[in-house]
Formats: C-alpha cells, structure tokens, sequence
C-alpha cells in the first residue's frame, strides 16, 4: 500500500529558525481545530458577501489567514459530508453515500420511543474497517476531541466517536437527536447526560388555538440547556485538560445554523431590532415554528460567530494560539425548510438560493462551501485561493500538518503547500467528483472550467447537464449540445469513478449498466 510522503521541503524552513527558543517552540507539532458549521450558506459570512448577518470573528479570523474561494463540501447534506471529511474519500468510494436513519431497525423518528430506547438513536454506521482521519491523528500521540454533531454511527455500534479515535465525545450522537437545540440528553462519550429540559418532539407544532404573534405561544421551543452553550463548554474543558507537551486535535462539528431556528434571545432581540417586525414561521415545512424566524436565523449564525471569537481569545489568553491550526467551513449549501429564508439573506452567496439549488443538490449552491484557514507565523495573512479543492482533501492535509503518513490510495491532495504559499508544490486535481444517492439520485463532476450534472438517475435520466461555470456560475444554461467531446469525458469520468456501495442502501442501479 502506497503511503503519502510528508512535505518534508516545506516543513524544512517551518523548523529551522535563528532564535533557539523559538525554534524549541516550532517544532513541536501544531494543536490542530477544526469548526464545521452546519447548512452554512457559501455567503452566509460577511467576509464571503454576506449583508445582513454579522461575523465580525469569523472575518476577523479570515484576515488573519487565508480564504478559499472553491472549496468543496463532500455531500450536498450531513452524513455522506462528514463520512467525506474523515476518510478521505468521495462519494463514488465512501461507505456512506446518503443520509440513512436505518428504519429496519423500527420507529426510528419516533422521539419518545428513541427516549426509552437508545438503540433506535443514530444514523447508520460505518464499518470497523474505515480509518477516520481521528484513528491517525490518534495513534500518532495527539490528543482528540469531539463536540457536537457525529451522525456516523449509532450507539451500541463500533462506529461511534471513541471507537472511532476520539479519546472524547460530547453531543448529539443522532442527527434526528439534533432537529432541537433543548434536547433532553446528548452523549458524553459513550454515555447519555440527562438535561434540564422536557422532551418536546421535534417537528412539533404551536398548541392548537394559539396566537402564532404571542411569545408565550411558543414556549415549548425555548426551554433551559441551550445544547451549543454545554459543548462550548465542554470544548474548553477539553483543551484545558490537554498537557501541554501533547497536541490535541478538536472536532468542533457546530449543529449551527442547521433548522430548527432556536437562539439565544439576547441575539434575536438584537436582529429584532435590526430587521424590524416580520410574519411568523408557523412550521409549514417541517421543524419547530418561530416567532421571528428571519431574526432566529441571522442570531444563530452570529451566535456561532461568537463562540468562534471566545474559542480564539482562549487560545490566546492560554499561549496556545500561535501554535494552533485552525480551519472553518460548512458541511453543505444552505437549507430551504424549517422557516429559513435563504433568498433572503443571499445565503448561497453569487449561487441560486431557490429549492432544487441549494442543500440536498449537487449544483455549486448545495456544494461550495466556505472555508477558512488560520495559522499564526506560517499561513500568511490576508490571502485567498481559487485552488479547487475539497473536503476529501482534508485528511490528508492535516496528516501533512501532523507530519504523519496518510494512505496514498485516498482520493485526496495535501493543500498544506497552498497554505504556507509554495503554489509551485501544489498539486491539483484533474477533477471532483460526487454522487448523492438521496432523492431521484445524482452524479456531478468539476472539471476545469466546466460542471457536469446527471440529475434523476432513479428515475432513469441519464443526461448530462454540461454548464460553464467561467460564465455561468449560476448553471443556468446546459451546453452540453454544443460540447459532446467535453460531455463524452464527463461520462467516463462519472463511470470510472463509481464503484458499487458495499451497502444496498445507498445502491443506484442504473450507474452499474454503465
């Protein structure tokens, strides 16, 4: 089995400095965070165009490092991201290819039933034969934390956080679980910790005969142990107990702006003020209703931006910043449903913001992402990339980070060179690929310039749509007509890079008669 070779020609200047002490203190390998948002619209962030929503922390980190501008998340929804992100493989190649509640086992979306009985919780799980970017980190000595949302795996399985090389977990180990942010228990590692809160199901809607317009109608949806306070908390716990002489690496997987729209009412009232009176969101599509659902949204997304200043101003006040890497980034485009407004606010930034374009989608507004990287004496700041990249790239990345050897066979590429500014040592896909087995199924391909789409595969289309993003960043005119041979490689990119799930849950037929 090939292994991926350490940058050793770029960590060289990295390691060599004329101050001794200084030298002492580089080389001792980076504290590594990682801060996935989840459904963060491409221009959610001010610093990615956003007009409306506040983030002076996360721009103030962007400022500090470096900006991507064509990055990729691994899936246009949360599970088949997450399984992108930690293995390092797409989704033509990953275990985990969909969103799959694993019903064979009952009355999954049945919230009393999942109280009474934890083995009806979780999504389903990886096999024990995937080796998550965690288990490397991991057995290279560095410390590894997880908070927030896992979806991987479900409890009483082998594919949980600390069987799967976290040496901690707190969160939702469900993502049914995290469809409310008052949640009556989440995970601390493989244990349930009871909360101050009843269970009010998720996709409950207002008492029937209640004013949607009166706050006390909606009582039910703000109860008292906000669960994104708790992992915060627990984050910090974390890396305070971390010795100083081992590296940790922090999986801060936030369930932020993800529907339902809950938030601390500090924020909302903030965005009250800022936006004025609006309709309420009485739960028509799905999740809790809300009151100011316009004000909720824009609170949630400045409440994680925030927490992501607490977290950089705790490792400053700690010594730990300088030798932090920190990375930020979205799992998909951002949603449609649960009273979010992503017209609105532009959430997919330059993209369409309409159903069909965002999340659940492989067009560029379900799948480009924001990501940001900051690294204090090594990522310069102020700088942005075009470098097309994603999220399979990651793993190896910060194996190369970690100066740890990655299996060679991934479908990712170190961007570490473009990180530290050596573009000339950057290597570059040929292509991205995806396919997403939810819905009527779909397969997309990046090429250059070009953005191929086969949408409606279960239903036996097999057309690719062929758009030209350097003018049509939108996909609003297929060319595919007038480009066959460009058409003809899509195809055989889309065929080559397809094997057959080991799984039938996540099976498109009409891809093995190609």
């Amino acid at each position: 089995m090939k292994k991926r070779r350490i940058f050793l020609g770029l960590l060289v200047p990295w390691l060599c400095c004329a101050c001794n002490e200084q030298k002492r203190e580089e080389t001792v390998r980076p504290n590594i965070v990682y801060i996935l948002a989840d459904d963060l619209g491409y221009g959610d962030l001010g610093v990615y165009g956003q007009q409306k929503i506040e983030t002076p922390n996360i721009d103030r980190l962007a400022n500090s490092g470096i900006r991507f501008t064509q990055h990729y998340a691994g899936a246009p929804v949360c599970a088949p991201s997450r399984g992108v992100l930690l293995t390092g493989k797409h989704t033509g190649h990953a275990y985990i290819r969909g969103n799959d509640e694993w019903t064979s086992r009952g009355d999954v979306w049945n919230f009393e039933a999942c109280e009474e009985d934890s083995t009806l919780e979780g999504q389903r799980a990886l096999p024990s034969s995937e080796r998550l970017l965690s288990q490397i980190l991991h057995d290279a000595g560095y410390k590894t934390g997880m908070v927030g949302k896992w979806g991987l795996g479900a409890p009483h399985t082998q594919s949980i956080p600390t069987k799967k090389g976290f040496d901690f977990f707190y969160g939702y180990n469900c993502q049914r679980g995290a469809h409310t942010y008052y949640p009556v228990h989440l995970y601390k590692n493989e244990n349930r910790v009871y909360l101050e809160n009843r269970l009010v199901a998720p996709h409950s809607k207002l008492p029937k005969g209640s004013d949607p317009n009166n706050d006390a109608s909606y009582a039910d949806f703000n109860l008292v142990d906000y669960a994104p306070d708790l992992m915060f908390d627990e984050m910090i716990g974390f890396m305070e107990s971390t010795p100083k002489d081992q590296p940790f690496f922090m999986y801060w997987a936030s369930p932020i702006p993800h529907v339902p729209l809950q938030a601390p009412q500090r924020w909302v009232d903030y965005y009250r003020k800022k936006f004025g009176e609006e309709k309420p969101y009485v739960g028509k599509s799905g999740y809790f209703p809300v009151q100011y659902p316009r004000a909720t949204y824009a609170a949630m997304i400045s409440y994680l931006d925030e927490r992501v200043g607490q977290l950089v101003s705790y490792l400053k006040r700690t010594g730990k910043y300088k030798n932090t890497l920190i990375i930020f980034a979205s799992d998909n485009g951002a949603t449609f449903n649960g009273g979010t407004q992503s017209e609105w606010f532009k959430s997919n930034g330059p993209f369409k913001n309409e159903y069909g374009w965002g999340k659940c989608f492989v067009h560029e507004g379900g799948i480009r992402v924001p990501m940001i990287a900051s690294w204090p004496n090594h990522i310069e700041a102020n700088r942005t990339t075009d470098l097309v990249s994603s999220f399979y790239d990651v793993l190896p990345t910060l194996c190369d980070v970690a100066q740890v050897e990655s299996d060679d066979s991934l479908d990712g590429i170190s961007f570490l060179p473009t990180l530290l500014g050596d573009v000339s040592e950057q290597k570059k896909h040929d292509y991205l690929y995806w396919e997403f087995t939810e819905l009527d199924g779909e397969q997309a391909v990046r090429l250059g310039k070009w953005k191929a789409i086969r949408k409606n595969i279960k239903k036996g289309d097999m057309h690719v749509a062929l758009y030209d993003l350097s003018n049509d960043i939108q996909e609003l005119h297929d060319v595919s007509t007038s480009n066959p041979k460009v058409v003809k490689q899509m195809e055989e990119i889309m065929a080559s890079e397809h094997q057959s799930p080991e799984n039938d849950s996540f099976a498109l037929p009409a891809l093995e008669k190609l």
